[in-house]
């Protein structure tokens, strides 16, 4: 099934679109130029075909179709991920840090922050915070980028002890996909929980880059 996926990719892609991308995304790695819309009934497919029935096939068909060269191979590995969401929980936090280290670029490492790790953590918060703490020092730029943004969308059951740890301990970054990181969570709560939001840029404003306070500040 995973040959007839890269045949697949091969037949709709677009040489034109793949470079197009590519230089927009800065990345050498090799595209198809299959448009997302055009991944759709492929995941579908997928899905359908080779449904894991064990913790461990769910598992090893996403790191099957994320070790694939194509990027979009690894956006449908992580499509695959989150259509079963009964593994997706403490017990694959494992491999979500694996490829997030492995991506290592925004378009691949924030969807699998915010509806993967964003989504175990919602169903299990006693199993997975502490994997999650653990990833807010990482040496790893984009692991701690997840313990920033996982929670992005989570509104009123964001875990506000967590997410100000994350912040805090990264204001000092200077990496641009830090800064963004943190403005991007404090704005995305500011939606449900504006006073918070409000007293945590007060108390923190003298350590923040003009670029988070900015994002932190849009809707407050």
């Amino acid at each position: 099934m995973l040959q007839q996926v890269g045949r697949r990719l091969s037949t709709l892609g677009d040489p034109d679109r793949a470079r197009s991308v590519a230089a927009y995304l800065k990345t050498d790695m090799p595209m198809y130029g299959v448009s997302r819309p055009d991944l759709k009934p492929i995941l579908r497919d997928l899905v359908t075909s080779v449904p894991p029935g064990t913790l461990d096939e769910y598992r090893e068909t996403t790191r099957a179709l994320w070790d694939r060269p194509h990027r979009e191979e690894k956006y449908l590995a992580i499509g695959f991920a989150r259509s079963f969401d009964r593994y997706v929980d403490a017990r694959s936090l494992d491999l979500y840090g694996e490829l997030i280290v492995d991506g290592s670029w925004w378009d691949l490492v924030d969807e699998i922050a915010t509806r993967l790790v964003g989504r175990a953590l919602e169903k299990d918060r006693i199993g997975v915070t502490p994997a999650v703490s653990g990833w807010i020092s990482s040496p790893d730029l984009w692991l701690r980028r997840t313990s920033i943004i996982c929670q992005v969308t989570r509104g009123a059951e964001t875990d506000r002890v967590l997410l100000a740890d994350a912040c805090v301990a990264n204001l000092a970054d200077t990496d641009f996909f830090i800064r963004k990181a943190i403005g991007w969570s404090l704005r995305d709560l500011s939606k449900s929980d504006p006073d918070w939001v409000r007293r945590f840029v007060d108390e923190h404003r003298a350590d923040m880059s003009g670029l988070t306070l900015r994002e932190a500040s849009k809707y407050l």
